[in-house]
């Protein structure tokens, strides 16, 4: 059996894998990115697909910076400028470009648009090797070496493995990282609506007892409808037709939402994980692989898109002063950047979440008195929206 060589193996191919691929292809580094399939062409004609992600103004210069932020303009992508919430309608937030003199805050993006661009970028790069369809079979990690084998018999050596194979990560399971995970009471549905009117270019949330029911403008006059709820209510809406759907989306969301007409949907449980380690000699995990956030503030890529940024500074620096890029010494410079922020984040959706899941009257009372006075935080507003924004 011949054994293939590269510098580094980045196990998952999907929006962060990829772009971690290309950026490390980039900078000279010899990559394999593997993946158990290739993304859908892209058909202009389709209506988008349910999968939508909020792109923040950071990570929209992370992939301007790879050089394929025009192809994914190119396909669709729909510009947000502004993000609204509230549950009294006299404790109303909104956040504005203009506050940050910004054109815009960020962009919804279909995930399957902004995966087909990175793998146009990646198969046209010399110092990137596209192993697709392939699954791993078995992984033996250490600094400076690991072995991987394949289900087909094949098998590569790299210096360094990535696993950025999702939140059921391979790698992270085969390298002995533990995780800390718990199930949120809620689930999410994402619903692809045709809207009568322009759906225009401010994202909202409304929070409800039951839990949050957002809207994302997208290109044209669609929108993505997000429903949080019980897990028995959300399988219910699963099971109706688009028609049924339409009439219970009337009823339960606020009246700004307009008249839509359903034509897709999909619903996953709600998950917030968070691997013990980031790394371990010969290995380093990133996004979802490393850690899972709930999706209400549209977090999820961006942190994603966060961790690539740090792990090719560190790997990038470490190699231009010469060192030891794929040593453990190394790797932990990554984790020490990533790991505490990524663990903020998490912690203040979790006192998010909570506190507007309660339905008890004094808890509704001190939430909306709370959103009253970022209302009027000012300053504070606009640090905020920065920090989320990464910028």
């Amino acid at each position: 059996m011949s054994i293939e060589q590269t510098d580094i193996a980045v196990v998952g191919a999907g929006m962060v894998g990829a772009a971690l691929a290309l950026g490390l292809a980039q900078q000279g580094f010899a990559v394999t990115a593997i993946e158990q399939s290739a993304p859908v062409a892209f058909d202009p004609a389709t209506p988008p697909d349910v999968r939508i992600s909020a792109i923040s103004a950071a990570s929209v210069g992370l992939l301007r910076g790879l050089g394929v932020w025009d192809a994914v303009r190119a396909m669709r992508a729909h510009r947000y400028r502004r993000l609204e919430t509230w549950e009294w309608e006299s404790a109303h937030v909104s956040f504005s470009a203009d506050e940050l003199k910004l054109p815009e805050l960020g962009y919804m993006v279909e995930n399957n648009v902004l995966q087909q661009a990175l793998w146009q970028a990646l198969a046209a790069h010399e110092n990137v090797t596209l192993r697709v369809p392939a699954a791993l079979e078995t992984m033996r990690a250490a600094e400076g070496e690991s072995l991987l084998t394949f289900t087909d018999g094949s098998a590569l050596r790299a210096k360094l493995v990535i696993g950025a194979d999702g939140a059921s990560s391979q790698v992270r399971q085969m390298a002995g990282i533990g995780t800390h995970a718990w199930q949120y009471p809620q689930s999410c549905m994402l619903i692809t609506v045709a809207c009568e009117d322009e759906p225009g270019d401010s994202t909202w949330q409304q929070f409800t007892p039951a839990g949050p029911r957002a809207f994302l403008p997208l290109f044209d006059r669609w929108a993505s409808l997000v429903w949080y709820d019980a897990p028995a209510r959300i399988r219910q809406l699963q099971s109706l037709p688009m028609a049924r759907l339409g009439e219970e989306i009337a009823r339960s969301f606020p009246q700004r939402v307009g008249k839509v007409t359903p034509v897709a949907a999909g619903a996953f449980p709600l998950t917030r994980r968070h691997a013990l380690r980031y790394v371990r000699p010969g290995v380093a995990l990133v996004g979802d692989a490393a850690h899972t956030i709930h999706p209400l503030a549209g977090q999820g890529v961006n942190l994603g898109y966060r961790d690539v940024e740090a792990l090719l500074a560190v790997l990038g620096n470490a190699r231009s002063y010469g060192e030891a890029w794929e040593s453990l010494p190394v790797l932990r410079r990554y984790q020490a950047r990533r790991m505490a922020d990524n663990y903020l984040m998490q912690s203040g959706m979790d006192l998010f979440c909570a506190g507007f899941s309660n339905d008890l009257a004094p808890v509704r009372m001190l939430r909306n008195v709370g959103l009253m006075a970022a209302a009027r935080a000012g300053v504070l507003k606009r640090r905020a929206l920065k920090y989320a924004l990464g910028l």
